[in-house]
């Protein structure tokens, strides 16, 4: 049976890190990293690129935004005109202070649930998908790195003593 990927399992973040730094310096390419919570500074060492979910987020809000407008002006101007403040005003512009809180909460409404769904999607994270954690303490009080023999060229026993001599406790090769 032939090695496609090495586990290193840390009992401790700033080891854990350390050893990435290290990897990375030798030219290794870290596929995972999997921790109990999130490790600041983490993302930059294995080369994870920056997200562009915020950028998603304001264009769901500006359709959220741009819906709510079109919302209230088809229900209050074109559909049932309603009489404001005793006079009936047939412009959205005049009208539109009174919907700004509705405006808003369609706004927020819509960038929340989009950017929620897009997570899920990019993340390929849905009901009943089956767990890929490679090991289950990740979950509890340890830290491990991933590499993909394949996606690197520098040998399985290099790499392993690089995670021995930066702190691994646990080796696996599977």
């Amino acid at each position: 049976m032939s090695t496609k990927e090495i586990h290193g399992l840390f009992g401790d973040e700033e080891v854990l890190k350390k050893s990435a730094k290290a990897l990375v310096a030798k030219g290794v390419h870290v596929k995972d990293v999997f921790s109990p919570f999130p490790i600041h500074g983490i993302d930059p060492i294995i080369g994870v690129p920056p997200t562009r979910l915020h950028i998603a987020g304001f264009i769901y809000g500006l359709c959220g935004m741009s819906l709510a407008m079109f919302m209230v002006w088809f229900t209050i101007i074109m559909d049932w005109p309603m009489d404001i403040g005793g006079k009936p005003n047939f412009s959205l512009l005049v009208n539109l202070p009174s919907f700004v809180p509705l405006i808003f909460e369609m706004t927020v409404f819509c960038a929340a649930h989009g950017m929620a769904v897009t997570y899920m999607i990019r993340n390929t994270i849905y009901p009943g998908k089956k767990n890929w954690n490679p090991d289950l303490r990740t979950t509890d009080d340890k830290f491990l790195i991933q590499i993909d023999l394949d996606e690197n060229s520098i040998s399985l026993d290099e790499i392993e003593s690089i995670l021995k001599e930066t702190g691994a406790e646990e080796i696996t090769k599977k």
